[in-house]
């Protein structure tokens, strides 16, 4: 999971028709490929979903997804530049958003609540 921040916001999207739970807000994310590090992975999943070069800075949390299928990795992640380019098919909306605003909607994933909840408020500014 790419936890891209600027200010007090963090880049959301919904998820495209393409992916598994279409529909529904996360934050961006995918599988690590073969030889590739955590790192690695979320520059290329960031880069694919929504077209953003990031510098992944520190994994701050890992949780099993809401199925209990995938352990997730959450890495905070700085941004370059503001332009987004969504993969039509992986993303159908992203937003820039508070953790208020991501508390508020749906659907969610129940981990992806609980980060908002309790580890992105103990995080440093980026």
């Amino acid at each position: 999971m790419a936890v891209i921040r600027r200010g007090d916001r963090v880049l959301a999207i919904r998820r495209g028709p393409a992916v598994p739970y279409g529909g529904w807000w996360s934050l961006p994310s995918g599988r690590i490929e073969a030889g590739e590090s955590q790192a690695q992975a979320v520059v290329r999943e960031v880069a694919e979903e929504v077209g953003l070069e990031v510098t992944p800075l520190a994994k701050v949390w890992e949780c099993a997804t809401d199925d209990g299928a995938y352990l997730l990795h959450w890495w905070t992640a700085r941004p370059h530049g503001h332009e987004l380019s969504l993969d039509a098919r992986e993303v159908a909306e992203a937003r820039w958003i508070t953790r208020a605003e991501y508390l508020a909607l749906e659907p969610a994933f129940q981990l992806d609540r609980a980060f908002f909840e309790s580890v992105l408020p103990t995080l440093d500014d980026p």
